[in-house]
């Protein structure tokens, strides 16, 4: 079952001597459970492309159907809510809030949603990754790996319909990088969850279902 189509994704930035076609009519789908990785190297048009699904950004021309839904026919307001709730995003330097503590950063969608914080599905969630000792702690008492595994947890309390990850192993050393793969791909085949995640190191995309190469703005190869 298709989630998410993309159709002839285009993003211009610029005009004139000053235009950079940052995405060039890009086109693909992703099934329901699937784990894609996009992989192309820096400036290659594949966080444009992320920002672009997960509604962060609006693009120059062309579509995105997530559960069926055009998300770029929501104005600003609809779209936040949406992006909220169904999409769940995972950052390189984890954008956690300093003053709130694991349990409160992970839980932080929850509360801008105005909803209840299901305690068994929070145990659930300190429990699988691994941070039950942790959930009191600030982001600054925590290691870069404690600190993504919470930023992971925030992406997906909701259950979001896709989870958007950008180079979530950027930062960290070998161990921590291991990890969070290891909690993704968890996530992926024991919760059905849907999740995109960019790269530049191949050997992680390997971990994928699928791996889409982009080039120049474009999709030069699938496999």
């Amino acid at each position: 079952m298709e989630l998410l189509r993309v159709e002839n994704l285009t993003k211009i930035y610029g005009k004139d001597t000053t235009k950079v076609v940052a995405l060039d009519n890009v086109s693909f789908s992703v099934e329901k459970g699937e784990f894609v990785a996009i992989v192309g190297a820096s400036g290659s048009g594949k966080s444009t492309l992320l920002h672009l699904i997960g509604g962060v950004d609006r693009p120059t021309s062309g579509k995105v159907y997530i559960d069926g839904k055009n998300i770029f026919s929501f104005d600003d307001d609809k779209l936040a809510i949406f992006r909220r709730r169904q999409i769940g995003l995972i950052y390189q330097f984890y954008n956690l809030i300093p003053i709130l503590n694991v349990e409160e950063n992970i839980t932080l969608p929850l509360a801008l949603d105005n909803r209840e914080v299901n305690s068994e599905t929070l145990d659930n969630m300190l429990k699988l990754l691994g941070l039950q000792n942790r959930k009191n702690h600030l982001p600054n008492e925590l290691s870069g790996g404690q600190q993504q595994k919470t930023s992971i947890g925030r992406a997906l309390i909701t259950n979001p319909a896709l989870i958007l990850a950008d180079e979530p192993t950027g930062n960290l050393d070998t161990k921590s990088s291991d990890e969070i793969v290891a909690l993704l791909k968890k996530s992926n085949k024991d919760f059905k969850q849907t999740i995109i995640m960019i790269t530049h190191n191949m050997e992680i995309a390997k971990c994928a279902d699928r791996i889409i190469k982009i080039e120049d703005g474009k999709i030069v190869e699938e496999g």
